[in-house]
C-alpha cells in the first residue's frame, strides 16, 4: 500500500516537474531574445557614434586646412573658426565608410549647425531568430550628433599693424606666434584647432 502512493505521487509530481522545466526554458530563451536585441542595439549605437565622429573629424581636417590656405590672411579666420566658410565639401562619406566598418548602414546624414554632423544608421545584421516573432527580420537604428569645437582665440590687428604681422593664436592656454616669411612652420595641427566629440 505504501509503494503504491509513492508510485502515485511521483506520477502526480512528474507533469508539475515538465511544467516547471518548460517554464525555465522559456524563460531561459526570452533572456536570450532580449540579450540578442541589446547586442544588436550596441552594435548600433557604436556604429553611430563612429560615424557621426568621422564626419566631423573630415570636417575638422578641412577647416584646419582652410586656415592653412589663408593663414597670411587673418579677416577670414573668424569665418573659418565658426564654421562658415565656403568651399568645404560634405563629410557623409567618412560616416557611410566607419558605419559599413561597424556592421551598419547610413541612413541619414546631415550637418548640424556649421560645426557638427548628426548620422543616423541602421544595423545590417538583424536581432536573429528567438522566441518572440519577428526578430529574424527586426534591425536597430540609432543616432548620434558629434560636434566640433574651435580651441582657439585671436586679437584681430589694429590698424596700421604692419603688414607682415599676424595675430597670436591661442589654443587651450598654448600660443602660437606664427611668422609670415615662414608660416608653415610648426604650425598647430588640426587637433589643436579644433575638438571633436560626440554631444552629450
Amino acid at each position: 500500500m505504501r509503494q503504491f502512493r509513492r508510485s502515485g505521487d511521483a506520477g502526480q509530481a512528474f507533469p508539475i516537474y515538465l511544467t516547471v522545466v518548460g517554464g525555465l526554458l522559456f524563460l531561459a530563451f526570452a533572456y536570450l531574445a532580449v540579450g540578442q536585441a541589446a547586442a544588436n542595439r550596441n552594435g548600433a549605437r557604436t556604429a553611430a557614434d563612429a560615424a557621426a565622429l568621422a564626419a566631423a573629424q573630415d570636417r575638422r581636417d578641412q577647416l584646419a586646412g582652410a586656415w592653412i590656405e589663408d593663414l597670411l590672411d587673418p579677416t577670414e579666420w573668424p569665418a573659418i573658426f565658426d564654421g562658415s566658410t565656403e568651399g568645404l565639401d560634405d563629410s557623409c562619406w567618412r560616416a557611410q565608410q566607419l558605419a559599413a566598418q561597424n556592421n551598419a548602414a547610413v541612413r541619414g546624414c546631415g550637418l548640424n549647425g556649421l560645426l557638427g554632423y548628426t548620422v543616423e544608421v541602421e544595423t545590417t545584421d538583424t536581432v536573429g531568430d528567438s522566441i518572440v516573432p519577428g526578430t529574424e527580420i527586426m534591425k536597430s537604428k540609432e543616432t548620434a550628433t558629434a560636434v566640433i569645437d574651435p580651441r582657439c582665440d585671436f586679437d584681430p590687428l589694429g590698424e596700421g599693424a604692419p603688414e607682415d604681422t599676424l595675430p597670436l593664436l591661442t589654443c587651450k592656454g598654448e600660443k602660437w606666434e606664427l611668422d609670415p616669411k615662414d608660416p608653415v612652420e610648426l604650425l598647430p595641427q588640426p587637433e589643436d584647432l579644433f575638438d571633436v566629440h560626440l554631444a552629450d
